[in-house]
């Protein structure tokens, strides 16, 4: 106790005593009274493409190997574990069967599978029969745990067929949602009548803004004061842009055309046209953007704008039709926390300046686009020194976020390549930040950029696309498989990551370069892959206007869920009815059974956080309703001033040492025991409460 006294001592005394300062701006030893910890606005992005795969592949088939996998799976159900012809490890064909039908779900994730179900209605209709017979087959599944289970099967083997049935469930799920629903989306996005009238060219295109609209709606619980989207092509063949603004002007489109297209910061349907890059994708780059913003907007309303916008947009659906080398799309949700709230501080951000000749780039039209999660802290001494340089920037641009595409362009002036540009630039700001580039010099490419801990970048991989969102619920739609940006990697000059995206690769890991800031090489390999714990399901809010409102409204079927066969409630002849609760050791260990028999355990109390902290008041209640004469004190500690529930006809008693907490969780969390199975497990019995 002395030594503990004598270091405290010592530690005051050396200590500095500062009040109302930034922890971050102090160097130790210090002692901060009420320091300075501004609030933290977050925003949400999130950007698309699909690689150039230079392997041709063969058939898609993965619809029909899905078919063949689900007639396996399906003809080992519950029944037949039931009546022992089966184990609970054999459920549903076992663990590989319906990994491979998983598997399959994966692959129809990739842009040609999704091409050939839009095009090819027979296969799709096949399709929806198989997941309309999964979603069945989940019922009847469900009902018999329900009704049967708890009799015959043990908790350990309960584990196993509850996560079998939830892996089951996020499949049909993302048959249902994530690649049959998303079908009808694009028709409906790209304004045509029916499938047969849509190019493939159209499809690839308003695919990806369905896609990146999908993940802007889950991502605007991060912000959603403005949102924005953009889409990027390069036409193959010039001759394709006279061929495309003669239709325009054929449609009495024209005028409207000229003003779309006048250059300047980027506003609500602004188009890019941006010509004469010497590479072999084409010659003509071209950039939709739409934007949106309000005050205090409803979830949902930015997405609903921007789809109204792009879905009447005939000069997009002119463009769409046309061969493209490659696409890129980018979108943007926002709290903001630097400029207003105003349509030309949306992001994406531009910049608008044709770069000198270099080696680099000689005499190219530089169409810089840019989103930012996160503040540049010097932005004004930046903004400052670019102007003194001659570069003004609009007076109804205030977003720090223009700052990056501008200071981007300096070093490209410079002389500087693209990827150079950028992390010079990168270095240049202060703060936590995360950033997203594009740039016509470099068609095809994803710039990304990380630094310090108050922002995230999820770069989701797969065989055919990379998708990168600030939030890992901004990609699962597309893939499971992802790697986690570092922005704390290093230190100084070091610090922070850059990750670069190129479409034109055989996908996977091959297609990102990564390095430092201060330019130092990261090597990655499949082993940095990660694999997401969660689907669109577990983020899906429903028709409910909010999540919390959903979490609330259905905690009562969570713990259905939860409890689904651990109970039943028996009745034997005129006696009352009874539960009976299948509750193994891997559940209730034996020591806490023991304790239990032999009154060694005196308490239990019930926690939980939040909603489980209601759902805990109710189970404490019951405990102490049900348990009513016996020695056993029954805490909840979310009561007001941590009342002890008496228990009624029952002298208070003193506590023992043994304390034993049930907690509640509001999901099923399925385990990892894959024990052998027995014919009965043990069992507790007690009076059922009355209905």
């Amino acid at each position: 106790m002395f030594n503990i006294l004598k270091k405290t001592l010592f530690f005051v005394a050396h200590c500095r005593i500062l009040i109302g300062v930034h922890p971050a701006a102090v160097n130790a030893p210090a002692i901060i009274i009420f320091p300075l910890l501004p609030g933290q606005l977050n925003c949400g992005f999130a950007g698309l493409m699909t690689c150039r795969l230079q392997e041709k592949h063969s058939e898609i088939t993965a619809d029909r190997t899905l078919a063949d996998m689900w007639e396996k799976v399906k003809s080992v159900g519950l029944q037949t574990v039931i009546a022992e012809e089966n184990t609970a490890a054999n459920y549903l064909n076992g663990a590989e069967t319906i990994h491979a039908l998983d598997m399959a779900v994966t692959q129809l994730k990739q842009e040609g599978a999704q091409e050939l179900l839009f095009f090819k209605k027979d296969r799709a209709v096949d399709l929806s029969r198989v997941t309309g017979e999964m979603k069945n087959y989940l019922t009847d599944e469900e009902k018999l745990l329900e009704d049967q289970a708890a009799a015959v099967i043990n908790s350990v083997d309960l584990e196993i067929i509850n996560s079998r049935l939830i892996l089951l469930k996020d499949i049909c799920w993302t048959l249902e949602r994530d690649i049959l629903a998303n079908l009808q989306k694009v028709l409906s996005l790209s304004g045509a009548m029916n499938f047969s009238t849509v190019p493939p060219a159209t499809f690839q295109k308003y695919r990806k803004l369905n896609l990146l609209l999908n993940a802007l709606d889950r991502l605007e619980v991060r912000g959603r004061d403005s949102a924005g989207i953009q889409l990027t092509f390069i036409l193959k063949n010039e001759k394709d842009l006279q061929e495309i603004i003669r239709q325009i002007q054929e449609n009495g489109w024209a005028e409207d055309y000229q003003r779309r297209i006048q250059k300047g910061d980027l506003v609500n349907q602004s188009i890019c046209i941006a010509t004469g890059h010497k590479d072999d994708l084409g010659g003509v780059s071209v950039t939709f953007t739409y934007k949106t913003f309000s005050i205090v907007g409803e979830l949902g309303r930015n997405v609903t704008d921007l789809r109204q916008s792009i879905q009447q947009d005939g000069i997009l659906q002119c463009f769409a039709a046309g061969e493209s080398a490659c696409e890129t799309a980018l979108t943007h949700t926002r709290w903001a926390s630097v400029g207003s709230i105003t349509e030309e501080n949306c992001h994406p951000v531009n910049n608008h300046k044709t770069i000198p000749a270099s080696p680099a780039h000689s005499g190219a039209e530089a169409q810089i686009n840019v989103v930012l999660n996160g503040d540049i802290d010097n932005y004004p001494e930046l903004r400052k020194a670019l102007e003194e340089g001659g570069e003004l920037i609009a007076s109804q641009v205030t977003t720090d976020t223009k700052i990056i595409p501008l200071q981007i362009e300096k070093y490209l002036t410079a002389g500087h390549c693209l990827k150079e540009a950028f992390r010079l630039a990168v270095n240049d700001f202060e703060g936590s930040h995360a950033i997203a580039m594009t740039c016509d010099l470099e068609p095809g490419k994803m710039f990304l950029a990380l630094k310090g801990s108050g922002q995230s970048i999820y770069v989701g991989v797969n065989a055919d696309q990379y998708m990168f969102s600030s939030e890992l619920y901004g990609l699962v739609e597309v893939t499971p498989r992802f790697i986690k940006m570092n922005g704390e990697t290093g230190s100084g000059a070091a610090g922070g990551q850059i990750f670069i995206l190129d479409q034109n690769s055989d996908g996977g890991m091959k297609g990102i370069t990564a390095c430092l800031y201060d330019g130092t090489t990261i090597r990655l390999t499949d082993n940095d892959l990660q694999t997401a714990e969660i689907t669109t399901r577990d983020i899906d809010r429903g028709d409910y206007p909010h999540f919390f409102l959903k979490e609330i409204s259905e905690s009562g079927l969570s713990i259905k869920r939860t409890l689904r066969g651990k109970y039943r409630i028996v009745k034997y002849d005129r006696s009352d009815p009874q539960v009976t609760f299948n509750l193994g050791t891997d559940i209730v260990p034996s020591s806490v059974r023991d304790g239990l028999q032999n009154g060694s355990i005196k308490n239990i109390i019930v926690i939980g956080h939040v909603t489980a902290a209601v759902a805990g008041q109710a189970v404490a209640d019951a405990l102490a309703h049900y348990l009513s004469g016996s020695s056993l004190n029954i805490f909840n500690p979310h009561r007001v001033g941590i009342e002890r529930l008496r228990i009624e006809r029952r002298p208070r008693r003193h506590a023992g040492n043994s304390d034993h907490a049930i907690r509640h969780d509001d999901r099923y969390q399925p385990g990892r025991g894959h024990g052998q199975r027995t014919r009965r497990a043990d069992h507790l019995h007690c009076q059922p409460p009355s209905v």
